[in-house]
């Protein structure tokens, strides 16, 4: 956890019963709507990630963009998309992924990284992990290399960050939620 997690914590809204019963939404809106509190949320990574020598952010579609992008500008490093399966209009490399009901894919241009290049992984969230191993096995297969997946929130109960970590990868959330938060 981040030295700003309790506060960044704070301004995220949790809406319950969304998208279905049952379901706690954990929306990082409020955090991107506060300038003061997004500040603290790059800032958060930026200190974690600027003595590491980071050749490229990889952030998840969509809104792994939204923090990817200024991190990458304040590491002065390359921002690469990874995407969702069509969306790239270059050759492309894919991984599909396991869902609750049924799979997904993210793609990668084949020409994002070369061999060797340090790579943080960011996304807003990691719930079940799929997303984030699958962007993971794409930047290991183009040559890169995963220095941690990054994101804003982990919902440990679900058992994502547990898979990331056994699947060989630091992971580093600026805070958590247990369900019942």
């Amino acid at each position: 956890m981040s030295i700003y997690g309790d506060y960044i914590k704070s301004v995220i809204r949790t809406v319950p019963d969304w998208p279905q019963a049952g379901v706690n939404f954990r929306d990082i809106t409020p955090l991107l709507q506060n300038s003061a509190a997004f500040r603290k949320l790059i800032d958060s990574f930026v200190h974690r990630y600027q003595e590491l020598e980071v050749d490229a952010v990889a952030a998840i579609d969509a809104r792994g963009f939204i923090i990817g992008a200024p991190l990458a500008y304040e590491l002065g490093c390359s921002f690469v998309p990874v995407r969702k399966k069509g969306k790239l209009p270059f050759k492309t490399i894919s991984e599909t992924y396991s869902l609750e009901y049924g799979e997904s894919s993210v793609e990668l241009h084949s020409d994002a990284f070369q061999k060797g290049d340090r790579i943080v992984v960011m996304d807003d969230l990691i719930a079940t992990g799929g997303t984030m191993l699958a962007a993971a096995k794409l930047i290991q297969r183009s040559g890169g290399h995963v220095v941690e997946t990054a994101t804003i929130v982990d919902l440990p109960e679900l058992g994502g960050s547990e898979k990331i970590r056994q699947s060989g990868h630091n992971v580093f959330a600026v805070c958590s939620f247990l369900e019942n938060e």
